[in-house]
C-alpha cells in the first residue's frame, strides 16, 4: 500500500549535498517525490512509496543521507492520499 509524507528536515542540511544523497536514497528505494531547500535554512521533502520502503527512507533521511549533514529536527506529516509525484526529483 502507497503511503506519503511531508518532511521538513532541520540542522545542517543545506549546502552539503542533502537534497542530492537524498534523492540517491529515493531512488534506491523507488520512492517517488521532490525535495526542496527552505528560505529559513531547512529542507522539505514529500515522498510518495510503498509503506516498507517508505519507512526505510524516512530513517535514512533522519540519520543523515550525507556524512557532512546532520539533522537535529524532523517534522513529519503524512499526505493522504500518497500524492502521486512521479520521479524523486530537486527542485528550487
Amino acid at each position: 500500500m502507497r503511503e506519503g509524507v511531508a518532511m521538513t528536515v532541520r540542522g545542517r542540511v543545506q549546502g552539503v549535498g542533502f537534497r542530492w544523497m537524498t534523492k540517491m536514497v529515493a531512488d534506491q528505494l523507488q520512492i517517488v517525490g521532490i525535495t526542496r531547500n527552505n528560505d529559513d535554512g531547512s529542507v522539505y521533502i514529500e515522498a510518495s512509496g510503498e509503506a516498507e520502503d517508505l519507512r526505510k527512507f524516512i530513517a535514512a533521511v533522519k540519520a543523515s543521507p550525507t556524512p557532512s549533514g546532520r539533522v537535529d529536527e524532523v517534522a513529519i506529516a503524512a499526505l493522504t492520499p500518497a500524492p502521486a509525484l512521479g520521479k524523486f526529483r530537486v527542485v528550487g
